[in-house]
């Protein structure tokens, strides 16, 4: 057999049965990503004699004698294809794990092709940017633009990566091989609760190639919380890196405590399958509101003080009141109360879970596909006992994370196993163990009774959550307070708040974008909607006349003091956005009779940062090389981070970002980061960036002025000097001067998410119901959002539209079902259904540019928020358009459908 790979030929032969994909990847082809395989994302796209195929469901052998061309063979940073340059410059991608994929199907498209994308690019899917970038970029939209010295704020730079995502050379974290490399992987858990009686590990050690098989037994004692917050105490320390007792059906090796490791992934898998374990099984509980029931069966135990109930499974209960809500239901002229439920939802980032560990000079190093090395380092250091000096944890590019890499969930292994073998180990998760053991959004269940006066003004307010964290509390907690944030957004002197997070024997749930305030979200704007009709009131006025303006207190659980400033009324600018738009686009879109038409829309407010302490360090050294180096632990991940952390330094040491050159998310290179969630990434660790910045740039002009005799004030920078007074000094001249001083013009800050900003957005839809099958037609979206002062236009759109997408799966398909034994059903993409391009209408994006923000340059974070009142806003549409409330999510044609029957049938009686 011969094989030809961009134009060079191989000896190398594959294994029997093995993929393209892997082949691929081990001539060293890393730009052919694994995202699903199962021929369902197309990040492993590749061509077959010009013809793009998904590698992961090719054979290798059928490669024989043909010509494979990969993205790195496509193109390459000095001399791009067309369409890598088009996407490059629209911009097509966010975080860029799909982005080889989406290249080599759009590069094969003809015109015909291009005017039928939703049917063209039905085989690749994005999670990032909700698809307009890629469209843009195969029409050949440019969007990117070049920054003038001092000027990059504000302006649609690219990202500093650019050329090397859109050429498949930038490294994600499995993109690399270690000379004797072992490959774990974890046997998992066939029962919802169950402790284990005992483990055979004697056929899994007799597999050819199996060098491990880790148990309970063989793991450190130390319970900790897998999320990641810099105070652990927020989180409950419930978790073993592996336990005896298994609490969820597919709990990793913790499930049924065998972690197996061996020369190659085949060997690993053989070896799980010939472990014996026998179990004893245990009663389980999945539903919430029966767990904490009398006589439940208990799920933990009492060791951690953290957990407030365990005998009822209650995590943590908040019970919260202002004023009296029952003498303000009294006061009321109309009443209304409802209960809203919304499922799980996964991340479904294309980049699987996985690290690779290693030990080198007598140190760990850990790398990593995380939203924050910086404290997954001290959980390594807490569980192996090691000193801060004795590890390293870093990430290269992370392809997706939306809340789900805020864990630790595969480094404590392969840190085990590296520690144990003095080996490398890589340990990446498959699609399917994304569904069945990482951490989805929290099912969560609310009740919600408002009472108004005739005139729309709230008298009362009150809601009871119940949230399901699953069989482990990690974010159980702190998504429960967050939910707060539906109840801040309106003035009401009376308002009651009881929640309960409680544990169950499911998927243990987690941190996902929107971060505890997406459900509650739509329960209360969804109340609201309901509550306006009621009151024979608009349900965009009803949202005017109470919610909170300048002036007023955030007031959610306690009305004590706070550090969020709220000095500009961007809320009610959103809402009147959002209303012109509507209005706009109304009218007849000539459907014909079956189609039912609807408008409806939401609001939402969102802090700039998590109220747990969130810290960022930023290094900036002008270099020898007249390069501005910028170290910051944040991780970029498609959030767009690292692009504006490079815009406002350019923009404070009058450069452009060509002149800036970037350090990232490594604990051995950089300083602290708590992580890029919340929007922390811009709003904290770009404070970092901008103060850094300043400090550089403020002893460049001391030095300056003091080599000149002028005063600093009379001294100011550009791209490559300093002028002060009628005198020019350069760049070059004055690191010399400093180099001979033993001087370099380099600074530390810290920045800290304290105070805080708000940030507003409201989301309009004009929607078209089937009225016989169900099917919802998206005529409209439109998203209004205050993002303070810009950094980057075209970063914001984005973010805004990939939110839009992701709520618009979680409204209309997502659904991570479970099975009378708490076993995931629907473990792939192919059975979840996440959008794809054919399912996510444009979003028009319309921004409010206030300037109350205390983030760097007064921006503020759009990565988080964007995605909250998405739901709500579709669920009020298709109630405007068919006269029927749904309160479930998600809203399949199946469910609109019976509601409707139900509907005409009570007509007919």
């Amino acid at each position: 057999m011969t094989y030809r790979v961009n134009g060079r030929s191989f000896g190398e032969e594959p294994a029997p049965g093995q993929c393209l994909r892997t082949f691929l990847r081990a001539l060293g082809h890393y730009g052919v990503k694994k995202g699903c395989d199962a021929g369902d994302c197309g990040a492993c796209t590749v061509w077959l004699d010009g013809s793009p195929v998904h590698s992961c469901i090719t054979p290798a052998f059928r490669a024989d004698g043909r010509e494979v061309t990969t993205i790195e063979g496509l193109g390459s940073p000095g001399n791009l294809h067309p369409m890598q340059r088009q996407f490059r410059d629209a911009p097509g991608f966010q975080c860029g794990f799909c982005t080889a994929g989406m290249i080599m199907t759009s590069a094969t498209l003809s015109e015909s092709q291009k005017a039928d994308l939703p049917r063209a690019l039905k085989g690749n899917l994005c999670r990032c940017t909700g698809y307009r970038g890629i469209e843009d970029a195969v029409r050949g939209v440019v969007g990117v633009e070049n920054a003038e010295p001092g000027k990059a704020v504000g302006t649609s730079v690219g990202a500093p990566a650019a050329n090397d995502v859109v050429t498949g050379r930038a490294e994600f974290t499995m993109d690399t091989h270690m000379e004797g490399m072992l490959h774990l992987k974890v046997l998992h858990s066939p029962h919802a609760h169950a402790r284990t009686l005992s483990i055979d590990k004697s056929g899994a050690l007799a597999v050819p190639g199996v060098q491990r098989v880790y148990t309970w037994e063989d793991v450190p004692r130390r319970a900790f919380t897998t999320a990641i917050h810099t105070d652990h105490l927020v989180d409950p320390d419930d978790t073993l890196m592996l336990d005896r007792t298994v609490r969820f059906v597919g709990q990793r090796v913790v499930a049924v405590a065998v972690a197996v490791v061996a020369d190659t992934p085949g060997a690993a898998e053989e070896g799980c399958r010939n472990v014996v374990v026998a179990y004893e099984p245990l009663p389980a509980v999945f539903d919430p509101e029966e767990a904490m029931a009398e006589g439940a069966p208990q799920i933990h135990g009492a060791d951690d003080p953290f957990v407030r109930d365990p005998v009822h499974n209650i995590l943590l209960e908040i019970h919260s009141h202002i004023g009296d809500v029952d003498a303000g239901f009294a006061e009321a002229d109309v009443i209304h109360e409802g209960t809203y439920s919304s499922p799980r939802v996964q991340h479904a980032h294309l980049e699987t879970h996985g690290s690779i560990a290693w030990m080198e000079d007598g140190r760990l190093n850990v790398r990593t596909s995380s939203q924050s090395p910086s404290i997954a380092k001290v959980k390594l250091a807490h569980l192996f006992a090691l000193r801060p000096d004795q590890l390293r944890v870093f990430c290269k590019r992370v392809g997706g994370g939306f809340g789900g890499k805020q864990e630790v969930i595969s480094e404590d292994l392969a840190a085990l196993a590296a520690l144990d073998t003095g080996r490398p180990v890589c340990f990446e998760y498959t699609r399917e163990e994304e569904f069945t053991t990482a951490s989805p959004r929290h099912p969560m269940t609310l009740t919600v009774k408002l009472g108004a006066k005739a005139d729309g003004t709230l008298t009362a307010f009150q809601v009871r959550n119940v949230s399901n964290t699953g069989a482990y509390g990690n974010h159980g907690g702190e998504t429960l307070f967050a939910g707060g944030a539906a109840v801040m957004i309106y003035r009401c002197p009376n308002k009651k708040y009881d929640a309960y997070s409680v544990y169950t024997n499911t998927v243990p749930s987690g941190a996902l974008r929107g971060y505890g305030m997406t459900q509650p979200a739509f329960a209360v704007e969804s109340a609201m909607h309901e509550l306006a009709l009621a009151l024979h009131m608009d349900p965009l006025e009803l949202r005017r006349r109470n919610i909170v303006r300048p002036g007023d207190p955030l007031v959610a659980m306690h009305d004590g003091p706070d550090d969020v400033t709220f000095s500009e009324d961007g809320l009610a600018q959103c809402l009147d956005l959002v209303d012109r738009a509507l209005a706009r686009t109304a009218g007849d879109p000539h459907l014909g009779p079956d189609w039912l038409i609807g408008a409806g829309a939401a609001a939402s407010l969102h802090e700039t940062a998590p109220p747990t302490e969130h810290i960022s360090e930023a290094w900036v050294t002008l270099g020898d090389d007249l390069v501005y180096e910028l170290a910051v632990g944040t991780v970029e991940f498609g959030e767009g981070t690292s692009t504006a952390h490079v815009q406002i330094a350019a923009d404070q040491l009058s450069t452009t970002p060509s002149r800036i050159r970037l350090v990232q998310s490594d604990t051995d290179r950089t300083g602290f980061d708590t992580g890029a969630f919340a929007s922390a990434g811009l709003f904290v660790a770009g404070n970092a960036v901008l103060r850094a910045s300043n400090a550089v740039r403020d002893r460049i002009l001391e030095f300056a002025a003091a080599h000149t005799g002028i005063h600093p004030v009379m001294c100011s920078m550009d791209d490559d000097g300093v002028v002060c007074g009628d005198q020019r000094v350069s760049l070059a001249e004055l690191v010399a001067l400093a180099r001979a001083r033993g001087i370099r013009f380099t600074a530390a800050r810290k920045a800290y998410g304290s105070p805080r900003s708000a940030v507003s957005n409201a989301h309009g839809f004009r929607i078209a119901v089937h009225r016989v099958t169900g099917e919802i037609r998206v005529l409209h979206s439109v998203q209004a959002a205050d993002a303070g002062v810009v950094i980057n236009p075209a970063q914001v759109r984005g973010q805004v539209e990939g939110a839009v997408a992701q709520g618009i799966g979680f409204v209309l398909t997502e659904n991570h079902r479970l099975d009378a034994n708490g076993a995931v059903v629907n473990p792939n993409f192919r059975n979840y259904r996440i959008p794809t391009y054919a399912d996510v209408p444009r979003t028009e994006v319309l921004l409010v540019g206030s300037a109350d923000s205390v983030g760097p340059m007064r921006a503020k974070g759009m990565a988080e928020c964007s995605i909250n009142p998405v739901a709500p806003a579709l669920a009020n549409a298709l109630q405007d358009a068919t006269g029927v409330r749904y309160r479930s999510l998600p809203l399949t044609p199946e469910r609109i459908y019976d509601r409707l029957g139900e509907k005409r049938s009570h007509s007919k009686a």
